[in-house]
């Protein structure tokens, strides 16, 4: 029997590229990151305790936060990424009509 539940682990530091697609996210506790080519979204919470499991969030959670930090530093940033248009809401015919 392992002693992690698969959605406990912790993927490794390198298995996520900071603004390298628009899919990829990293969970650490129930804190995402999702990845994005103009902005990365963070979404949850994460408690982090003062135990071996509680390092291993802290510092998978530095590492991800220098990596995004050595991503931008290394770029050219326009003063402000552009935001999207909203797209205007789409009437759909009532499926239950």
């Amino acid at each position: 029997m392992p002693q992690d539940k698969p959605s406990r682990r912790t993927p490794k530091p390198d298995a996520f590229e900071p603004f390298a697609d628009d899919a990829s996210v990293r969970t650490i506790g129930a804190l995402s990151f999702e990845n994005g080519t103009d902005r990365i979204a963070l979404h949850g919470s994460l408690d982090l305790t003062r135990d071996k499991a509680g390092l291993a969030q802290a510092r998978l959670l530095r590492d991800t936060l220098e990596a995004i930090v050595k991503v931008l530093e290394a770029g050219d940033l326009p003063e402000a990424v552009a935001e999207a248009p909203d797209a205007a809401p789409k009437s759909v015919p009532n499926p239950f009509a």
